[in-house]
């Protein structure tokens, strides 16, 4: 077996030109077997084995520098940097993160995990080799749908001024999460279908290489003009008018072409991009034909392609997807707004029913918060549904487009909470603390499905800025004999007693029931109350508390720092109410990857963790 000979970084290149055919197979084929059993990300994987190979072999690691944007594609390049065996705990707690980290290996020189960083990143890091003085190549890998993102073009922009090498590299398979919009995918379909072009330019400068002493002169000169061969056969080349030699497109499963072009690459004294092609979920056919459905996978059967755990029940994704298209049926205004992500924020069956209402902006949400805006200032009622992670990015449009102007914008606070095996960069456990702290923004957090759907309901008919968190995962159906009217501002007693008060944000009144029967076994009385709304906080609620109940418990899925508790510990000190108030949040840490039960013992949310907190805090204060 070609890939055990590879135990360390730069082994690959003692690996004979004849066997890197078998060794990309044997690659696929490891990394299938190991996905379909652990899960993880599958497709992004698949299509860049080739390229990943190439750049093992045309470039010296770790002198040089690999920036993989989003990350999740690195899996190739962690085999080739010997960590095989690694692969048997990949995601899980303690084990190999599914995205390049630098206390890994020294060959992943920058944390990734969202998009279009990579060339911001690049460029900082050639700069400071410059300033260093130390030697390597910096390259950064950036896929066309990660393009779309803003930052990709303002770093972009700001490498045209380098006057030193730094490569980029456009991975173009059509696809990021789901298909790629907008103009740069139209952009790069034109120069995918100029092959006339690739055939001239290839053929024109192998003839002019084999010129003695003159030919590389030549074809350096040719480059450098802006009458040379690419103005001739492609117009308006976007990247060389902004001052990046532009190489390619070029077949990214051919290895000793892109060898060829990145060593040529290496060569300029100025920034070049490489235009490489490849096939998402290349060498497996069910992710060939759904690449967008092996993006991020759990276990599945690699045989069939089929998740190995059946989902008996509806997400909270789902239900949020139902209770959309069910309002835009009765209201036309109803609009829906995804940065790229159609399927994983439940906007697929509104986008096939209702396409003229939703609007995919691409990986850009930035853009799509303050698209939002123009729709709601223009009399209809958009729905922002986005990652919870994938929000923060947006936080200064949330602040000045919408919640400086008062918009009815609602945002559908997807994965809000603890994540899993995405780890750092992916755990929604910020928003409560972002959002809350933004002027006219409110927070809605349903403890179960059938509160999820009655919020949407209830967003559709208020007229102000509006977030809705809700979890990952199958939505909580317990608790219905509960279900009342939605009220602003007002939270929900659900068990009344005496001396201990559970106020839970959210998914965490699940957990809150949990946790009320446990104390009740050791003799304590406890009420539960369902917070729903976690900006503005129902201070009448917690005054009435107070009355009765000696300690004031709040459960969030959050971190602890200007989080929920925060907030009713403020109440409590202001209006000088005399209970005593235990705040349960996730600590103020970045969360690594894991399984979710692991993840809520660690930060001390769970039910066990919770009761053993609040037992401690009863016993120091006498009740």
């Amino acid at each position: 077996m070609i890939l055990e000979k590879i135990n360390k970084v730069n082994d690959i290149k003692d690996i004979p030109k004849e066997e890197y055919s078998e060794l990309a197979a044997e690659i696929r084929n490891f990394l299938i077997e190991k996905i379909s059993r652990n899960g993880g990300h599958l497709a992004s994987n698949l299509g860049v084995v080739e390229l990943t190979m190439a750049l093992h072999l045309a470039l010296e690691l770790p002198t040089d520098k690999i920036i993989f944007d989003v990350g999740h594609q690195a899996y190739t390049h962690k085999l080739l940097t010997g960590r095989r065996d690694a692969f048997n705990e990949l995601r899980v707690y303690g084990g190999m993160s599914g995205f390049p980290k630098r206390r890994e290996n020294e060959c992943d020189c920058f944390d990734t995990g969202h998009s279009s960083t990579s060339i911001s990143a690049g460029l900082g890091m050639v700069v400071g080799k410059q300033l260093s003085g130390e030697p390597g190549t910096v390259v950064s890998v950036i896929g066309d749908g990660a393009l779309t993102g803003g930052m990709a073009f303002e770093g972009l922009n700001n490498a045209a001024q380098l006057k030193r090498n730094f490569i980029i590299i456009l991975n173009d398979n059509n696809m990021s999460i789901s298909e790629n919009v907008g103009g740069m995918s139209g952009y790069l379909s034109t120069m995918r279908a100029g092959e006339a072009y690739n055939d001239l330019k290839s053929g024109v400068v192998d003839t002019l290489n084999k010129i003695p002493v003159v030919g590389d002169k030549l074809v350096s000169q040719i480059r450098k003009t802006k009458s040379g061969i690419k103005q001739l056969v492609i117009p308006g080349m976007l990247f060389e008018n902004m001052g990046i030699t532009y190489l390619g497109p070029v077949d990214g499963h051919n290895i000793s072409r892109m060898v060829s072009l990145i060593k040529e690459a290496k060569r300029l004294d100025h920034p070049v991009l490489i235009h490489v092609m490849t096939k998402k979920g290349k060498g497996y056919v069910p992710a060939e034909k759904h690449p967008s459905m092996f993006h991020g996978v759990e276990p599945f059967n690699r045989e069939t392609g089929h998740p190995i755990t059946k989902k008996e029940k509806p997400t909270y994704t789902d239900v949020f997807s139902k209770a959309i298209v069910r309002l835009a049926e009765q209201d036309e205004k109803i609009t829906a707004v995804t940065a790229a992500m159609p399927d994983g924020t439940g906007l697929k069956k509104f986008a096939g029913l209702y396409p003229e209402r939703f609007f995919d902006v691409g990986i850009a949400e930035e853009h799509a918060v303050t698209y939002a805006a123009g729709l709601a200032m223009s009399g209809l009622k958009p729905f922002v549904a986005v990652y919870s992670s994938f929000l923060q990015r947006a936080y200064d449009q949330i602040l000045h487009d919408v919640c400086i102007q008062d918009l009815p914008v609602t945002f559908m606070v997807d994965r809000a909470g603890l994540v899993g095996s995405d780890g750092e960069t992916h755990q929604g456990i910020f928003d409560l603390s972002y959002l809350s702290s933004i002027p006219n923004m409110n927070i809605l957090a349903p403890m179960n499905k059938y509160e999820l759907a009655d919020a949407v309901k209830f967003a559709a008919g208020f007229n102000h800025p509006l977030a809705i968190r809700y979890p990952r995962g199958t939505a909580f159906d317990g608790l219905k004999e509960y279900r009342t009217p939605m009220r602003y501002g007002k939270s929900l007693l659900l068990y009344e007693e005496k001396d201990i008060a559970l106020l839970a944000a959210g998914a965490m009144t699940e957990t809150a029931i949990t946790v009320r029967q446990q104390l009740k076994q050791q003799g304590y009385s406890v009420s539960v109350v369902n917070a729903r709304f976690i900006k503005p906080v129902d201070e009448e609620m917690i005054e009435y508390l107070a009355r009765n109940h000696k300690l004031l418990v709040t459960l969030e899925e959050n971190v602890l720092s200007g989080g929920f508790g925060e907030h009713v510990l403020r109440i409590v000190s202001t209006m000088n109410l005399k209970i005593k108030v235990l705040p349960v949040a996730i600590p103020n840490v970045y969360v690594e990857h894991g399984n979710l039960q692991i993840l809520k013992k660690e930060t001390g949310i769970d039910a066990d963790s919770i009761t053993r907190k609040i037992r401690r805090k009863c016993k120091e204060s006498g009740i």
